[in-house]
């Protein structure tokens, strides 16, 4: 059963999907995970389509989603790089240093806990979250074109282009899209009518929503409203890597 809660990483949260339950597509949301399953740490990059684990799941996976933008300062590795993929933290990091976290979660009592407590020491580490980058995400996320968001941050559109790739692995045009479909996704969870969810996500009308939502997920929405409500849900942020 999958299961989230806030997360003391500012932005984030500790996420666990147990083991045996169906598998569900992992759509679009920006966002960058580290996860940890069978004694091994991973990370899942930021998605351009859905991802599509295959089969019934028969690992526990404990996860920390970072907000847009936090992780790629954390692993010290361009999200860019990470587009599109799950790898082994210890192809990016030295495996001895990697072994060391990865006993350190499974250790813990709670392995969610435990890598929250990775998390947040990383997190300690590191210099504070760039604003600069909170204003893209908020900016975007409340509607505002990439222009109006450029103009807004002081950059010109090849810098934030140049900027967004490096922390969020797409340029802001994308991030732009994959915001809007998960406001327009949160309203359709909480029952609001398609044609309402679209429009006050910031789509055109309704069509718009459908498009965007095959072009970017592969789904239709009314197959992501019978997901979310099924048994063992997997909000679109949670990663599995099968």
């Amino acid at each position: 059963m999958y299961a989230e809660r806030a997360s003391l990483v500012a932005g984030a949260v500790v996420w666990t999907n147990g083991p045996f339950g169906p598998v569900l597509p992992v759509l679009p949301d920006g966002c960058m995970d580290l996860m940890w399953t069978a004694g091994r740490l991973l990370v899942a990059g930021p998605d351009t389509h859905v991802h599509l684990p295959g089969g019934v799941g028969t690992a526990s996976y404990a996860g920390v989603r970072f907000a847009p933008g936090a992780a790629p300062a954390l692993l010290g590795v361009p999200a860019h790089e990470l587009r599109d993929r799950r790898v082994d933290l210890a192809d990016l990091w030295p495996g001895k240093q990697v072994r060391g976290l990865a006993e350190r979660v499974g250790d813990a009592a709670d392995p969610a806990a435990g890598l929250e407590a990775v998390a947040l020491a990383l997190a300690a580490r590191r210099p504070p979250a760039d604003p600069v980058l909170e204003a893209v995400v908020r900016a975007l996320d409340a509607g505002r074109s990439v222009a109006e968001t450029a103009d807004a941050v002081g950059f010109g559109a090849r810098r934030l282009h140049r900027r967004s790739l490096d922390a969020f692995g797409y340029g802001p045009k994308t991030l732009a899209r994959i915001l809007r479909l998960q406001r327009a996704l949160a309203l359709v969870r909480a029952g609001v009518p398609q044609a309402g969810a679209a429009l006050a996500a910031g789509c055109a009308d309704q069509a718009h929503l459908a498009r965007e939502m095959r072009e970017l997920t592969g789904l239709t929405v009314g197959r992501y409203a019978a997901l979310a409500k099924s048994e063992t849900p997997q909000p679109s942020g949670s990663r599995t890597t099968a």
